[in-house]
């Protein structure tokens, strides 16, 4: 995937360091940006996606969403924004994602 990565975010490793202690829950990434099926795709063409993911710091983070979006048939990708989550999202349609990523999965979202 060879579309620049732009990280609006902050890093999140000390996050990580300071709040997974033994009684805390992983911090849940998201990442938001676009993606393409083929290389060097129209701006325009780009799918929407969000990824829910657990990872030690935000790097860890990055490479499992690239990876995902990789097995799901996209060849490019732009990620536009990481953040974190922290707590259970009110929006009912991302409550599963949610607790998929905090289970150790990736969750990739598409619009």
């Amino acid at each position: 995937m060879n579309r620049p990565i732009r990280d609006e975010g902050n890093k999140m490793s000390d996050l990580n360091e300071i709040e997974n202690g033994e009684d805390t829950p992983p911090v849940v990434y998201l990442i938001m940006g676009r993606a393409w099926k083929e290389e060097g795709g129209e701006e325009e063409d780009g799918v929407p996606f969000h990824v829910m993911v657990t990872a030690p710091d935000d790097d860890g983070a990055v490479r499992r969403a690239v990876e995902a979006l990789g097995e799901q048939g996209y060849a490019d990708a732009a990620l536009d924004q990481l953040g974190y989550i922290t707590e259970v999202p009110e929006e009912e349609f991302f409550v599963q994602p949610y607790k998929d990523a905090l289970a150790g999965n990736v969750s990739v979202i598409t619009f």
